[in-house]
């Protein structure tokens, strides 16, 4: 149990929950992370950190985990507390005199809130097939890849239209022994990019596109898989070898107690506005895929500007005497 004071507590301790630490600290302003998980990172390195990002400016591609480990190097210098493996159960107070509360019994002051608490708690949407959790629980069903190498030379089968599914087919490819892709309909949810290139590695043979279909069975013993069922629009059935099924079919959220705190809600998002990233309780900021408003993109990288815009509006909250004159990092340089 921790009894904490500091200028800012920040809810989730992801990509854009990490880079909001550097944002304040830029500011002089004091953070602590809080996150359900063990470790930083969110997603990027609980569910693939070997998962390739294409979108990070100045990195053509970086893994997920590689991201992680870049700002865990970039954010050091401010040396913001954790506390890891609690979830924040209450919100007391006003802007400028919070109390927020764990389940581990910990108590934090701030003055400031940023909710980055990404999807919320997470956990995969699963398949509705027979016998699922035997094979879930031997690896032969798996909803995240934390190691390519852990499927070097086996049979994969991928099910799923979006851009986990297609990421990580192109990715595998050369590593799993055969790739099947299994998706109810041709057009994929992915982006235009990557879609194309896994139709030019079917077209050359490397992956299976296994269209229209959707899974319908697991076929093995002991866990051990060995075929995965897939059926077509007209009741059709059809076999896949398979050592592996991958089914990515999105997360599923739940904000837990962040729901019942007043937040002015959209399908589980926190509205907040875009000039500010102030949710609809004063003090508290919401950030990355949590936040939503008109135009919301969920890129890491917006979460990273979100993160500097909710710091420069909690600057007068933390330092309401005091004007703050906009420098760049080139000329002002980063704290000793």
């Amino acid at each position: 149990m921790e009894k904490l004071i500091t200028d800012v507590a920040i809810i989730g301790a992801g990509p854009a929950g990490m880079f909001a630490v550097f944002e304040c600290g830029m500011l002089k302003i004091s953070c602590v992370l809080i996150d359900s998980l063990s470790e930083a990172g969110g997603q990027c390195a609980a569910l693939y950190p070997e998962k390739p990002i294409y979108d990070i400016p100045g990195h053509p591609g970086i893994e997920a985990g590689e991201l992680i480990n870049q700002l865990e190097v970039q954010i050091a210098p401010f040396a913001a507390p954790r506390l890891f493996g609690r979830c924040v159960t209450a919100l007391q107070g006003e802007k400028g005199d919070f109390t927020l509360t764990t389940d581990a019994g910990d108590e934090i002051s701030a003055k400031a809130v940023i909710v980055a608490a990404g999807a919320g708690a997470f956990g995969p949407n699963r398949p509705p097939l027979e016998g699922l959790a035997a094979y879930e629980a031997s690896g032969a069903v798996q909803y995240y890849v934390k190691r390519k190498e852990a499927l070097r030379g086996k049979r994969v089968v991928i099910a799923g239209g979006g851009d986990s599914a297609v990421d990580w087919a192109l990715a595998l490819n050369g590593v799993a022994a055969s790739i099947a892709v299994v998706h109810r309909r041709p057009k994929f949810r992915a982006a235009p990019e990557s879609a194309a290139q896994l139709d030019a590695a079917a077209a050359r043979g490397e992956i299976e596109m296994v269209i229209p279909y959707q899974l319908h069975g697991l076929q093995g013993e002991g866990g051990a898989l060995t075929g995965v069922e897939v059926a077509d629009l007209d009741g059709g059935i059809k076999r896949l070898e398979a050592d592996v099924l991958l089914p990515f079919f999105g997360l599923a959220m739940e904000l837990g107690p962040l729901a019942e705190w007043g937040f002015d809600l959209e399908r589980h998002h926190v509205r907040a506005t875009p000039a500010t990233m102030e949710t609809t309780i004063p003090g508290v900021f919401a950030i990355g895929d949590i936040a939503t408003y008109p135009g919301k993109l969920k890129l890491i990288l917006q979460g990273f500007a979100e993160a500097a815009v909710a710091a420069h509006a909690i600057h007068p909250i933390v330092y309401p005497d005091k004007a703050l004159h906009f420098e760049y990092s080139t000329s002002k340089g980063v704290p000793a």
